[in-house]
């Protein structure tokens, strides 16, 4: 036996030997490496290859869907940032520990993130770009319990941003939640354990000050994690933070766009042709090494655009509160909303080889399936705690079901549900709405007096989840003052 040992091993080595250098990189791992490319206030419509608009171009994010598949209905589970960061990064519907919105806290220590999932897998886990799940001025929740006093002294100041300690900040950073290397900022300071030349920077980390444009930086950490990293399993979460305000761009991007436009689209195309590029840089990466084929990218928004009712061309000095210059098209609403426009998003899965090409995939799926799909590609036992589902089998077609009975939604004071071709959406205490998402119409037809009956029972159905949530209950109080303007707007 130990002579035979020896010879199937001198085989392996010979025919590996013969082997061009990328099969032999393909076949090092039998787990595959994981991107998610997390894009920031990018609406449904702005991708090329969705088919609405003319004026985009995403040459390499289209090529991403021409060699995967793109899902028509993708949604997230939050029209905002921080909820819906939580829920994609957890794998788990973010209203169950208490972050259903801005404003109130960060993630949860105790929650357990997909990068301290894989960590634990054997995975290198990196993290690039916007975090933004730590605690920060905004967190009212967190800081009256975690700091006594602060938001009283802080009241009727003119500038209300609190400051959060070192100490206390620190234990919600992503190299302490499961990331083995960061790059973590939004524009030019990051928060670093190595620098874009590729050297390991002070243990635990440092902060680095970047010349250059924001998304090109965030690309070139990409692109450096993944030269650093190749020859072993790898999860990469690159946040860019694109196109959210403030709108810039380099004159490389904005000459792309030439002609009469309002300029905060100009801006908005400029910068996701920014991220484009990067994408393309990332897969001329992966084929260098030899991997393209044993590595699954997901591209997701993170909401959907914030049009602020009528998308006005306000000017760029305007950093915040303003449209990002960003669509949704077709789509009824916008960031902040349970409607459509509000939470579906782009949404492509690429896996060369073992997905099929220029797929189009119509059944709903949502970003807490990136983790479960994750998990068992990193051949990881399920997590039942976990919402989502493994995307692979029903993308591949080994399952000709659908990946969920429903979707659910609540934010601030609204909640929703989706099954098959029906939505049903309250607003209020008062308002609910069911739409047939398979019509033409979607939307913008109420069929609440129509089908009763079938509002009843989601109605019931949307209850039952409610209740399993860390606060329970649907929300049926009076709207705040965005949802009364929302609602007021695309509902007259």
């Amino acid at each position: 036996m130990k002579r035979h040992h020896i010879l199937t091993t001198g085989l392996l080595t010979a025919l590996a030997l013969s082997l061009p250098s990328q099969l032999v990189a393909q076949a090092k791992q039998s787990r595959p490496n994981i991107i998610v490319i997390f894009t920031d206030d990018h609406g449904y419509a702005d991708l090329s290859c969705q088919g609405y608009l003319s004026d985009v171009k995403t040459p390499h994010i289209d090529q991403l869907a021409k060699d995967g598949v793109r899902m028509t209905n993708g949604y997230i589970t939050a029209p905002q940032c921080i909820p819906s960061r939580a829920g994609i990064l957890t794998g788990r519907y973010q209203q169950r520990f208490g972050l259903d919105a801005n404003g109130s806290i960060p993630l949860p220590l105790e929650e357990i993130t997909i990068g301290q999932r894989l960590q634990k897998a054997g995975y290198i886990t990196g993290m690039i770009g916007k975090w933004h799940l730590d605690p920060n001025h905004q967190s009212a929740v967190w800081i009256k319990k975690n700091m006594a006093g602060v938001l009283e002294k802080a009241k009727g100041k003119k500038n209300n941003k609190i400051r959060i300690p070192e100490r206390l900040r620190q234990k919600y950073d992503p190299n302490v939640r499961g990331f083995t290397e960061v790059f973590c900022g939004h524009i030019q300071r990051y928060f670093a354990t190595y620098d874009l030349k590729g050297n390991d920077l002070a243990p635990g980390g440092e902060w680095q000050k970047e010349k250059g444009y924001r998304l090109d930086i965030q690309s070139d950490a990409a692109v450096t994690f993944i030269n650093r990293n190749h020859n072993k399993p790898f999860f990469l979460y690159l946040a860019y933070f694109a196109p959210h305000v403030p709108l810039e761009a380099t004159n490389k991007y904005l000459s792309r766009f030439p002609g009469e436009m309002p300029e905060r689209r100009r801006h908005a195309l400029a910068m996701i042709s920014a991220m484009d590029d990067g994408v393309g840089r990332i897969r001329e990466t992966l084929v260098r090494h030899g991997i393209d084929k044993n590595t699954l990218i997901f591209f997701i928004s993170d909401n959907g655009a914030p049009l602020k009712r009528g998308m006005k061309d306000l000017p760029l000095t305007m950093k915040g509160g303003a449209w990002d210059g960003s669509r949704n098209d077709p789509l009824v609403g916008e960031k902040g909303m349970l409607t459509e426009g509000g939470i579906r998003v782009p949404y492509i899965v690429t896996w060369p080889g073992s997905l099929p090409e220029g797929k189009i995939y119509d059944h709903p799926v949502t970003s807490l399936d990136v983790a479960a799909t994750a998990l068992a590609l990193a051949k990881q036992p399920a997590a039942r705690e976990l919402d989502g589902t493994n995307l692979i089998p029903y993308l591949n077609g080994t399952n000709s079901g659908v990946p969920h009975a429903a979707l659910y939604w609540r934010f601030w004071n609204q909640s929703a549900i989706r099954k098959g071709k029906w939505k049903y959406l309250q607003v209020g205490g008062e308002q609910r709405y069911l739409f047939d998402l398979s019509s033409p119409k979607h939307e913008e037809e109420n069929l609440i007096k129509k089908q009763p009956e079938i509002a009843k029972q989601l109605s019931i159905e949307l209850k039952k989840w409610a209740s399993s949530l860390k606060t329970p209950g649907v929300p049926d109080a009076e709207l705040n003052g965005q949802e009364k303007e929302f609602y007021k707007y695309y509902f007259k």
